[in-house]
C-alpha cells in the first residue's frame, strides 16, 4: 500500500499517515529484496529427493538422504521446507495378506515343533514376508535349512502366489545338490498347500 501511494506523495508523508517509521519502511523493503538463496536451494534439493523417493520419504528419510550428499540439516527444518513446497509423504496402505491360522488335516504337521535336527537337508522350512518398496508391496519367499538356520532358497514377486513359493523351492533344491527325503515345513498357507507347490515337492521327493 505504501509503495503504491508513494508514487503520488513523498514516502515520508505516506509513512506518517500510516504511523510507520521511515527507517522501518526502508528496512522492510530491503528484507524483501534480499532473497534467501540458501533456503531456495534447500527447498529445491528437498523437492528433488522427495520426487526420487516416489513421494514416500518423510522428514527423517530426507534428512538421511541429504546427509549422504554432505548436506547437514535438522529434521524440523526439513519438515518446514516440505510444508513450504507442499510435500506430503505417501505412507503404505494396510496390508491385506493373511497367514494360515488353521492346520490342514490333509497336510499333517509332521515336524511337531521338533526343531533340533542333526544334519543338513533333513528339514527345510518355508515362509513368505512382505516388503514395502516405496510405491507398492512386494513379497519375499524363503527356504531355510533348519540345521544351519540359513536361507538356502529365495524368490521375490509382486504376487504372493504358489509360483513364488515354487521358485524359492527350486533355488534351494538346485543349490543343495538335489537332495531327497527332505521334510518341508511351512505355515500351510494357500501358497504351500496349492496343487502346483505340492506337485513340485512330489517331483523332488520332498515330504
Amino acid at each position: 500500500m505504501i509503495g503504491q501511494l508513494r508514487e503520488h506523495d513523498t514516502t515520508e508523508l505516506v509513512c506518517r499517515v500510516f504511523g510507520v517509521g521511515l527507517s522501518s519502511y526502508y528496512e522492510r523493503r530491503q528484507r524483501h529484496k534480499n532473497i534467501d538463496t540458501e533456503r531456495v536451494t534447500l527447498r529445491a534439493k528437498v523437492n528433488e529427493l522427495f520426487t526420487k523417493s516416489r513421494s514416500s520419504a518423510g522428514s527423517r528419510t530426507l534428512v538421511a538422504m541429504m546427509r549422504e550428499e554432505g548436506i547437514k540439516i535438522g529434521r524440523f527444518k526439513v519438515s518446514r521446507l516440505m510444508r513450504e513446497v507442499g510435500l506430503v509423504c505417501k505412507q503404505p496402505g494396510t496390508h491385506a495378506y493373511k497367514k494360515a491360522t488353521v492346520e490342514r488335516p490333509d497336510i499333517p504337521n509332521e515336524l511337531n515343533r521338533q526343531f533340533n535336527v542333526t544334519q543338513p537337508n533333513q528339514v527345510w522350512c518355508g515362509d513368505i514376508t512382505y516388503i514395502w518398496t516405496g510405491n507398492r508391496w512386494y513379497y519375499l519367499a524363503v527356504v531355510l535349512d533348519l540345521y544351519t538356520r540359513r536361507v538356502i532358497g529365495w524368490a521375490m514377486s509382486s504376487s504372493p502366489d504358489a509360483e513364488l513359493t515354487v521358485k524359492a523351492l527350486d533355488v534351494a533344491y538346485e543349490l543343495r545338490g538335489k537332495p531327497i527325503n527332505v521334510m518341508f515345513h511351512s505355515d500351510q498357507g494357500s501358497q504351500y498347500s496349492a496343487r502346483k507347490f505340492r506337485q513340485r515337492l512330489w517331483r523332488y521327493q520332498i515330504k
